[in-house]
């Protein structure tokens, strides 16, 4: 997005293979010690649950800051792989290496792409960004400024509903392909900058179609982004640039909002925000993207779970698991 302004940066941290394998087994044992497999399974099938996305928004904030190069980042990669591998679905990693964008050296960045339902045929994107910002650069004092993000709604919100939805098309696998896109790499850039966020999407969008996923072949009939959606209260307007490069498909999406009485979703224009659409725009994909931009908390300490709610996090889920199971012709 584009007003962000840098407080301090860390040193990039290079991501090894040993690490790597540490996270995935931590990654496992925090799932199994106070995730959300610790609630106990899931339902099978059905109506989506503000609830259980709520718990799997609180299990990534337990992990603690997820900005790339940090080990809360490589165990979230790592338990995004688990949980995928565990409902039965392919998760298909995509790997690029590229400057850090706030300071000196590069990161290793990693999109996780999970799929559900037939591989070929008639396809929709879902996607949310699971990486954190590694500072509050809207906090005026410097100390507190210099912390990582927590990250609650921006950020894990759209990550846990993707989790519950991976929950949900495993059960009652999809008459239609999906694939949910976990992006990497959103949030780490310089205010006045937009070619420092969104590098995950950006590299996506370039190479959709040669990595090895489900994504290569026919284009989707469209992409979803879902970006600080867990506010209590979230109101989630048409953002203006979705609204101006894909009309239909944003109208369509609002269209289905309103007959599913999801009062969350205004169907009026709102600010334009640079994020993870806006690559998938440039590359002549129809693409919206579902953001409360109206967030008192966005970029500072107090974007913490408390003030995230079951209520936001399933209306949004529920409009997406109903494009699902009823796509938009």
């Amino acid at each position: 997005m584009f007003s962000r302004i840098i407080a301090v940066v860390g040193r990039p941290v290079r991501i090894f293979p040993a690490l790597c394998l540490t996270a995935f087994c931590l990654s496992i044992l925090c799932l199994t010690a106070f995730g959300p497999a610790a609630l106990g399974r899931s339902a099978d099938a059905g109506a989506f649950s503000g609830e259980r996305a709520m718990a799997w928004l609180e299990y990534q904030c337990a992990i603690g800051p997820r900005h790339p190069g940090s080990p809360g980042h490589l165990e979230l990669q790592a338990a995004i792989a688990a949980h995928a591998d565990s409902l039965g679905l392919t998760c298909i990693p995509q790997r690029f290496t590229a400057p850090n964008p706030a300071g000196e050296g590069s990161f290793d960045y990693c999109n996780l792409v999970v799929s559900a339902g037939p591989e070929g045929g008639r396809r929709i994107w879902i996607g949310a960004h699971y990486d954190t910002r590694p500072f509050c650069d809207r906090e005026s004092d410097p100390q507190r400024a210099a912390l990582p993000l927590p990250g609650a709604n921006d950020g894990a919100s759209g990550t846990a509903i993707l989790m519950h939805l991976a929950e949900l098309l495993a059960a009652d696998p999809p008459d239609i392909g999906v694939d949910l896109l976990f992006f990497d790499g959103e949030d780490g850039g310089l205010a006045g900058d937009p070619s420092g966020f969104c590098l995950g999407s950006a590299h996506m969008a370039a190479n959709w179609d040669g990595f090895g996923s489900p994504l290569a072949g026919r284009r989707p009939r469209g992409l979803i982004v879902l970006d600080m959606v867990g506010e209590r209260g979230v109101r989630i307007p048409m953002e203006a640039i979705s609204l101006h490069e894909a009309p239909a498909w944003v109208e369509a999406v609002f269209e289905r909002a309103a007959d599913l009485g999801l009062d969350a979703f205004d169907p009026a224009p709102g600010p334009a925000v640079f994020d993870d659409h806006v690559p998938f725009l440039r590359a002549g994909i129809p693409a919206v993207d579902l953001i409360d931009f109206e967030f008192p908390q966005w970029h500072t300490n107090g974007d913490v779970p408390a003030i995230c709610s079951p209520a936001s996090l399933g209306q949004v889920g529920t409009l997406v698991l109903d494009l699902i199971r009823s796509p938009i012709p």
